[in-house]
């Protein structure tokens, strides 16, 4: 398993404060920087992770590839406070963002993440749409957004994460609501109305736990006639691109993300 949290010569990093969040700011360091920003969000269950996981994800792909700057917020957890301060703290990153456009010429903006991250990426893309901020692509992979029980995620014994896991991660996020339906902005899944969200991309394994609530996700966007695809690959290994990446599986993951971040590029940049 190769796992690194460190950033490489080829990428420029700048950590700074938003509203008092800590972020880190990711810049190509040996090529011309694309218009486009990237809010990438760490998983975790909502409630691990780091902001430094962006160092082992896809979003580096972006970077080195093509030449995005990706913004990795450090929102805080669960376990120091629920639901809504993740969200919160990626809006409020995300909104910098979108105020800063003219000034750091990034004009388009993107988002994604994975697992809690992927979640809070699809609520961040609801709220941008309820509130008017315009946003080009959506990345969520394997993303948790349902804290009601699926026919996936129900008695799960998956790699990594799995049904006990989800158990805890949702009830520390939403503690006494963790079993009730909640808004859209907490728990995605529960989204009624996917008309006008941004064109999406995801992938996620066949075994993992969340594979029913992203097959249900991108199954709602095209029903409401937005442009949605993923890919689906043969793994119970929640996040194995990232925590198995010289596996073929994970090769394929990433050559299959970069191909679509190359197709949005070329069709939703306006």
């Amino acid at each position: 398993m190769n796992i690194n949290l460190r950033p490489d010569d080829d990428l420029s990093v700048e950590k700074i404060r938003i509203k008092n969040i800590p972020t880190l700011v990711i810049r190509p360091a040996k090529r011309e920087v694309l218009n486009v920003a990237v809010l990438w969000i760490h998983g975790g269950g909502y409630i691990l992770g780091m902001k430094e996981m962006v160092y082992m994800s896809r979003a580096l792909d972006l970077v080195k590839k093509y030449g995005v700057t990706v913004y990795s917020p450090g929102y805080r957890l669960a376990f120091q406070k629920p639901y809504p301060a993740a969200v919160k703290d990626c809006w409020n990153v995300l909104r910098y963002m979108d105020r800063n456009r003219e000034k750091t010429g990034l004009k388009h903006i993107m988002v994604g993440g994975e697992s809690a991250g992927g979640g809070l990426a699809a609520a961040v893309c609801m709220l941008a749409r309820d509130k008017g901020i315009k946003i080009a692509f959506q990345m969520p992979l394997y993303p948790m957004m349902s804290n009601i029980d699926t026919d996936s995620s129900q008695n799960n014994h998956g790699r990594v994460w799995n049904t006990r896991r989800n158990h805890i991660g949702w009830r520390f996020y939403l503690r006494g609501e963790a079993k009730k339906r909640v808004s859209p902005y907490a728990a995605p899944a529960g989204q009624t109305n996917y008309r006008n969200l941004p064109p999406c991309y995801s992938f996620v394994g066949d075994g993992e736990p969340f594979y029913r609530e992203t097959l249900d996700y991108i199954r709602n966007l095209k029903e409401a006639g937005v442009e949605a695809d993923l890919d689906v690959y043969p793994s119970d290994m929640h996040a194995f691109d990232m925590l198995t990446p010289e596996k073929e599986i994970s090769r394929q993951a990433a050559d299959s993300f970069c191909r679509h971040f190359e197709y949005a590029l070329e069709h939703y940049l306006q």
